[in-house]
């Protein structure tokens, strides 16, 4: 089916949504690795902000197209020209860059993967398919420079079982009274790379309350720091149960720059748009926890969150900078 076949077949509620989220995305992204690229040191790290870069541009331009050709309003999405100021000062380590653009991949590959089944129309099947292998070699790329500079933290290693086994106790769930059985290597892995994803927050919440303008939103995001803070400690305390160690922390990998770098709308939108992804990974991590305190653990949290989220969106709402998302008719509305 060549090009122009294709756009005679109409894209689908789930096409356009994943095709408007991925250039909100990746505009906003253009505006963060633009300014990493003026700021970073090291060369080889810069090699793959560039590569990012490039990836996100080209994501950008190709859903441009498709949206013209579909005569699709396209977002207005983040702007370097609105967002960010290029040449601020240094706000980020290197080694705090490096690790945001690990999670970079790594949330492209989650999202990515699940556009994939939902793309119908052969070009929107072949560009999520392309994006996705382009995130996989971005965590490649990165994860090559951490091991190579010793800063890629490894999850703890299980001892070897002389055989298998099978659950012969009730107790296996339990969790609330009485012995606790030691963590599953699932559990162990979900609490321990949601620690590593909320020690990054701690650092971006740090970075960005230092930079934005509105007091309201400065203590929206101090206190979205302290959440971070106070799960991490809660993750930690679970592997500390078990005698495992918890991952480094990256708060000193935040300069002391107050100068101006991020718009106040940008900011918001990536502290919710972390928020969201947490509720997702939480969701995750509760379902593959058979341990029953730890299942109720990721429950408290997840209401937490999506508290805090929802305080988010009314600041957005009420400036003006939340970008209303692909929706369905309002049949009552058109009546009126």
């Amino acid at each position: 089916m060549n090009s122009t076949q294709q756009y005679d077949i109409n894209l689908t509620s789930t096409e356009i949504t994943n095709l408007w989220s991925t250039y909100i995305n990746d505009s906003g992204s253009i505006c963060h690795l633009t300014y990493y690229l003026n700021t970073v040191e090291d060369t080889e790290i810069k090699s793959v902000i560039q590569y990012a870069l490039d990836i996100s541009q080209l994501h950008v331009n190709t859903i441009t197209e498709i949206f013209t050709q579909e005569g699709y309003p396209v977002p207005h999405g983040f702007k370097l020209n609105e967002d960010v100021d290029v040449n601020a000062p240094r706000l980020y380590s290197d080694t705090y860059i490096l690790y945001m653009l690990n999670q970079f991949g790594k949330i492209g590959l989650n999202a990515y993967s699940m556009a994939i089944p939902v793309a119908v129309r052969g070009d929107v099947y072949s560009f999520f398919s392309q994006c996705l292998r382009e995130s996989d070699n971005l965590i490649k790329k990165t994860n090559d420079i951490l091991l190579a500079k010793g800063l890629y933290i490894r999850s703890p290693y299980l001892p070897k079982p002389e055989s298998y086994d099978f659950v012969k106790q009730k107790s296996f769930l339990a969790g609330f009274f009485g012995e606790k059985r030691p963590l599953t290597g699932t559990e162990i892995t979900n609490l321990y790379t949601n620690f590593q994803r909320n020690a990054l927050g701690v650092a971006t919440m740090i970075s960005y309350s230092q930079v934005a303008q509105d007091e309201e939103v400065k203590q929206f995001l101090l206190r979205g720091k302290e959440m971070a803070n106070k799960h991490c400690e809660i993750f930690g305390s679970f592997l500390k149960e078990s005698d495992l160690p918890s991952p480094m922390t990256l708060d000193t990998e935040v300069t002391d720059s107050i100068t101006y770098t991020f718009s106040d709308r940008k900011i918001m939108f990536y502290t919710t748009s972390l928020i969201a992804l947490s509720v997702g990974y939480y969701g995750q991590s509760m379902s593959m926890s058979p341990r029953r305190d730890i299942g109720v653990m990721y429950s408290r949290l997840v209401a937490e969150i999506l508290k805090y989220a929802d305080d988010g969106a009314k600041i957005m709402i009420k400036h003006g900078w939340m970008e209303e998302p692909p929706r369905a008719l309002d049949r009552d509305e058109l009546a009126k």
